[in-house]
């Protein structure tokens, strides 16, 4: 499966109650258990306005599908191409000699 960021404008994303956050979280899911296994949704971050998603899925046209049913917007829908991580450059430059000059 490939790994998928999507974009989500919802106006006030940030204020929203821990509530109204986990009733949002329990529907997305509750759509995803009835579309089945191939796609799952790993995490999310919240900003003032928007949710950003990270997903799991076959192809674009499956993120789509469980935001219809779910009634949630997927404005931008972005597949990774490639993850960056710091762990191991961490490595690397502690072990390059300090420049001298």
């Amino acid at each position: 499966m490939q790994q998928f960021v999507i974009e989500r404008e919802i106006p006030g994303a940030g204020a929203l109650s821990e509530v109204e956050i986990r009733e949002l979280s329990l529907h997305s899911l509750q759509v995803l258990k009835e579309i089945g296994p191939q796609i799952q949704w790993l995490h999310s971050y919240v900003t003032e306005d928007k949710v950003y998603c990270v997903y799991l899925a076959p192809d674009e046209n499956s993120i789509r599908e469980h935001a219809r049913r779910a009634g949630i917007p997927a404005d931008r829908v972005s597949a990774v191409r490639r993850l960056i991580d710091p762990t191991g450059l961490k490595q690397e430059v502690a072990a390059r000699p300090k420049n001298i000059g």
